[in-house]
């Protein structure tokens, strides 16, 4: 294992048992913030520690840092090479990446059950990325006196939801006066309806807003957070092997889509910035790759990749268009040019220009 890569997985590691021995703390200041920073702290070391074991990048060329928690995520759940998540686990890490920022940067309320379920999930997926990508046994890392988080499983998700949703209507309730407690409670089950459906936003004031005059109005928890109903936690095994991993239910699928379909019940892991995911213009592309625009354009269209999302975007800012190109776009021209005839691409693009024209 390359030096890099151990100390990364080392501070992973680190920040797991931090994150397990903040949670069976016997006091609560700053608990739910510390359990939830360091949980998230530990995917990205460990994802980035895999990508660099399986042969990827994890900083791109001059890039002064690394690249970010949502890159991370996308490339260990689209890329083949480091592919080590499934949509269901990338699911798992968005929701807790999302209660993180929530904690980190604003108020979260979440309860004893909640904060069990997700801090319990992630043991039970790092546990299994540490196995599948590098052969290592978490419980090799723990006092045998140390169990991780705990053997007694929450209630089932619906009714774990259905009770906090009850607590939210007791809040709101006439003269009780604790809307913004009660915000903050919404503002943990909306993060993880956002994340089922592929928006990594936080929620704003104006959507809990929206729940709030919702939930006056008598709608229900399963109208307002219809994600949530796709998804169950599966509970196996006890002590260090007891796990909960995400799964989906049985007619309600969960699966990785493209941005621009629109579907119920899937996992988006999204871009945050997409100008800085499609970062590369026509003529960046050719002087890289040392090749005349029309010419590097002409294989463009041989491989369609204006028409995927994952190589191409059209931007529009003012009345301007900008054309650009992702790094995963590079990646794929340097690995099929050398395959190509590419003096029979260009001649078939000049044909498909001269019949355009007519």
């Amino acid at each position: 294992m390359r030096r890099e890569t151990k100390v990364l997985l080392d501070n992973g590691i680190n920040s797991l048992l931090l994150s397990i021995e903040h949670f069976n703390r016997p006091w609560d200041k700053g608990r739910i913030v510390t359990v939830l920073m360091l949980l998230n702290h530990s995917f990205e070391m460990i994802l980035k520690a895999a990508i660099l074991h399986k042969g990827g990048r994890i900083r791109e060329k001059r890039a002064k840092e690394t690249m970010g928690f949502d890159h991370c995520v996308r490339k260990c759940l689209t890329d083949a090479q480091v592919k080590c998540l499934t949509p269901e686990e990338a699911l798992a890490i968005q929701i807790i990446n999302g209660l993180r920022d929530a904690a980190a940067h604003y108020i979260l309320e979440i309860s004893e059950d909640e904060l069990y379920l997700h801090t319990q999930t992630g043991v039970t997926l790092f546990r299994d990325i540490l196995k599948s990508v590098f052969g290592l046994n978490l419980a090799e890392y723990f006092p045998e006196r140390v169990l991780p988080i705990s053997t007694k499983p929450p209630v089932d998700l619906s009714l774990m939801i259905d009770s906090q949703f009850k607590q939210i209507k007791r809040l709101l309730a006439p003269k009780r006066r604790k809307r913004l407690k009660a915000k903050a409670r919404i503002r943990s089950i909306a993060i993880m309806e956002n994340s089922i459906t592929g928006d990594t936003r936080q929620p704003s004031e104006g959507d809990l807003n929206r729940i709030i005059r919702r939930i006056a109005k008598g709608e229900s928890c399963s109208t307002l957070f219809p994600g949530i109903t796709s998804l169950n936690f599966v509970t196996e095994g006890s002590g260090l092997t007891f796990s909960i991993r995400i799964s989906k239910r049985e007619g309600m699928p969960v699966k990785l889509v493209r941005e621009d379909e629109t579907e119920a019940g899937i996992v988006a892991v999204k871009r945050v910035n997409e100008l800085s995911y499609y970062s590369l213009g026509l003529r960046d592309l050719a002087v890289k790759l040392r090749m005349t625009m029309p010419r590097l354009l002409a294989v463009v269209y041989h491989l369609n990749m204006q028409d995927d999302q994952e190589y191409f975007k059209e931007f529009r800012i003012g009345g301007a268009r900008f054309k650009r190109y992702s790094r995963e776009a590079l990646h794929l021209l340097k690995e099929q040019i050398p395959k190509l005839d590419l003096k029979k691409v260009w001649e078939n693009y000049q044909k498909n220009l001269k019949r355009r024209r007519k």
